[in-house]
């Protein structure tokens, strides 16, 4: 084996270890925080992770796929960095804000806001992930997303299970956060890759926010979406337990999104690579072959949902009745399958640089979840929330096929033109 295969497959497992852990941490925070706290306490650990990770992409703007499929590199590490201390303060401008509005009691304030914190030190790390990607060392930042999610989860789980206080453990996750990016992720890692006499370009920086926005805008409608029934649920059924029981059935559904992410990230430096040599068609056979792998893991992720789902989230989450809501579960689970598909869709057209495009589809996504959740869970409650989850991702899948196909067909037209 060649030292470049050594290095993909050095690169491909690590970051697949890395990401796969961070993906089921919320499951196994979701876990601990049902069987020490309770129900209740659950229901508010959910809706505040959901509203932190929708506050996360605020953080993360363009995220870290422009910025590894940068072609030109005009833009430097610094103008990146910069950029994203501008992006974390926003995100905390946002969080303040949406608080005021929300009025939630001490308890629910707390830890909305730890966990946001705690996402917003996440979305900092990740740019020094992307300094490590462009430099071939993804391992790195695999190894810190692997040693960082087993630490903070262990942590995380010992001190509410000694203290029975979720405040405290998010406050652990906090700092554990802050000591990974510190310690490993910069000094370790990132500062000897960033040249010293390379100087900040202002412009830069405020030209990412400008020729990024449509990528931030369909990130952050994105993962709105998702969470569009838990916000219905909240302000329509007013029931912390039904958030719990909700999440506990969307949290398998969001692994098929985890699992697409981390077999599409390692190919990114390769689609881009494709893309600057005009090999449309490459980048068609290795996305079809993505979206395959994503179909057949989803099909086995449904079945085993119907068969023992319910009983086994049931036994993990210290013993709940999950049997009543095996269809909904089966019918998540199957929703997500599109909204994979859909990702592998906008990995290709943020690759060639088609983004208004997704801006258009999101917009029209982010208001049929918006509508749709709130009628539907207003009048069939937990059914509602699992029937607009389909309906909004199944009419994104749509939509982002015929465009996807459209565009590359378009591309490929003028590619043989310019020949």
């Amino acid at each position: 084996m060649d030292s470049n295969k050594k290095t993909f497959l050095k690169n491909f497992i690590w970051n697949s270890l890395g990401t796969g852990i961070n993906a089921f941490n919320s499951l196994f925070f979701s876990i601990g925080v049902t069987i020490i706290n309770g129900l209740t306490t659950a229901g508010i650990f959910s809706l505040g992770y959901a509203t932190a990770s929708i506050l996360y992409t605020v953080a993360m703007y363009s995220g870290r796929l422009c910025q590894v499929t940068d072609v030109e590199n005009k833009i430097k590490d610094k103008d990146y960095i910069a950029n994203r201390i501008l992006t974390c303060l926003f995100m905390a401008v946002c969080a303040v804000i949406f608080l005021l509005i929300k009025q939630y009691t001490g308890l629910k304030t707390t830890v909305f806001a730890l966990l946001a914190v705690f996402r917003g030190i996440e979305a900092f790390a990740d740019i020094l992930y992307g300094i490590m990607q462009k430099n071939d060392l993804l391992y790195k930042a695999g190894q810190s997303l692997t040693i960082k999610g087993v630490v903070g989860l262990a942590l995380f789980i010992l001190v509410d299970y000694i203290t029975k206080n979720i405040i405290y453990a998010c406050l652990t996750l906090v700092i554990v956060n802050i000591f990974f990016l510190i310690v490993f992720d910069y000094f370790i890692v990132t500062k000897k890759l960033i040249k010293k006499d390379e100087k900040l370009n202002k412009n830069n920086v405020l030209s990412i926010l400008k020729s990024e926005f449509f990528v931030f805008a369909n990130s952050f409608a994105g993962i709105y979406i998702l969470n569009a029934p838990k916000y219905a649920i909240d302000s329509y059924l007013n029931n912390e337990e039904l958030q719990a029981i909700y999440g506990y059935i969307m949290m398998p559904a969001t692994v098929m999104t985890l699992f697409t992410q981390f077999i599409v990230m390692p190919f990114l430096g390769k689609l881009k690579d494709m893309y600057e040599k005009k090999e449309l068609k490459e980048i068609e056979k290795v996305t079809f072959k993505i979206k395959l792998i994503v179909i057949a893991f989803g099909a086995f992720a449904v079945l085993a949902a119907f068969l023992l789902g319910p009983e086994f989230l049931g036994l993990i989450y210290g013993g709940i009745d999950l049997t009543p809501y095996r269809m909904n579960l089966c019918i998540i689970i199957g929703s997500y399958i599109f909204y994979a598909i859909s990702y592998v869709n906008l990995v290709t057209l943020t690759t060639i640089r088609h983004t208004f495009v997704q801006f258009v589809i999101y917009m029209i996504s982010m208001v049929i979840a918006f509508i749709g959740s709130n009628i539907l869970v207003n009048h069939f409650g937990i059914n509602g929330a699992t029937f607009a989850c389909m309906t909004t991702l199944a009419i994104q899948f749509i939509m982002y096929t015929v465009a996807t196909k459209i565009i590359m067909h378009n591309e490929s037209k003028k590619i043989i033109k310019q020949a």
